[in-house]
């Protein structure tokens, strides 16, 4: 019997305060679609993994609205490797204090 690799992508909304909630509300809704766009090519490059029950994968805006991601359960190198180059190729940088072991080659 073959496993299928569950793949989730959340986009985490950080609490609101001030004036801005319309644009704040924007850009949860642009995070949500960038998380499902994300899930999406996740599902096409890692089609048939067989080597890891579940990938989860956080996404959030950093102050300055840019786009950071970390991967919050333990998956094989090569699954690490894989979203790593996706979210490189995205323009999505690193949660500081992800558990990442991935590096880049230079």
């Amino acid at each position: 019997m073959s496993r299928e690799l569950t793949i989730t992508v959340l986009a985490i909304n950080e609490p609101k305060s001030g004036n801005n909630l319309s644009l704040h509300k924007v850009m949860d809704n642009r995070l949500a679609k960038f998380a499902s766009e994300m899930q999406s090519e996740l599902d096409v490059l890692l089609e048939g993994e067989q080597d890891c029950d579940d990938l989860v994968v956080w996404i959030s805006y950093t102050s300055n609205y840019a786009i950071r991601w970390k991967i919050v359960n333990d998956v094989p190198t090569q699954i690490e490797k894989i979203v790593y180059d996706l979210c490189a190729k995205l323009g999505y940088i690193i949660w500081k204090g992800s558990i990442i072991s991935v590096k880049r080659n230079s």
